[in-house]
């Protein structure tokens, strides 16, 4: 029966340094999510649907990030939108209402992958630049234990999903498409 912790070997963030991305082992060494356990994973099922399949982790239990770039006339913002592997985020309405954009869209993975440090299939909230707005789902902060990356490929981090709400920027908004 699959899990938040599925078939995993969780460890502290510092036996798995080498496999997170700097600015996330970073947030996490400066005290940023007290309870992150991290699991070193094959880079090529970092995807969500792979990754729960392969290391028997529970779709309701994967926590997705996507960052969004919006513009409001000379005005642009960048935020990470965090929903529930089994959700969709609300972007076109509920997101880019909530930032106050006008126009809203996916920010694009090489800018993304530039601005953050971290690799495009592994992007979380932790270790964002600093003034990034992180968005959480309300299901993601009542899930209890889910999944998320680790900044790259072959790392996720298991931590309470109201721990995510305690981040710099975070905030917890109904999101999903429902």
């Amino acid at each position: 029966m699959s899990s938040p912790q599925g078939n995993l070997d969780w460890t502290s963030p510092a036996e798995a340094a080498d496999h997170l991305a700097a600015p996330v082992l970073a947030a996490l060494q400066a005290g940023q999510l007290p309870g992150a356990r991290v699991a070193v994973i094959d880079p090529t099922l970092a995807d969500t649907a792979a990754f729960c399949e392969r290391y028997d982790v529970s779709l309701k239990a994967s926590a997705n990030c996507v960052v969004v770039h919006g513009r409001r006339g000379e005005s642009e913002v960048d935020a990470a939108v965090m929903v529930l592997g089994t959700d969709r985020a609300d972007v076109n309405k509920t997101v880019r209402k909530h930032l106050g954009v006008r126009k809203i869209s996916f920010a694009d993975q090489a800018g993304t992958e530039a601005a953050t440090g971290m690799t495009s299939g592994g992007i979380t909230p932790v270790g964002l630049p600093e003034g990034w707005p992180v968005l959480v789902d309300r299901a993601v902060a009542e899930a209890g234990p889910v999944v998320i990356g680790g900044g790259s490929r072959d790392a996720k981090i298991l931590v309470d999903g109201a721990e995510l709400a305690s981040l710099p920027g975070a905030e917890v908004v109904e999101l999903r498409v429902v």
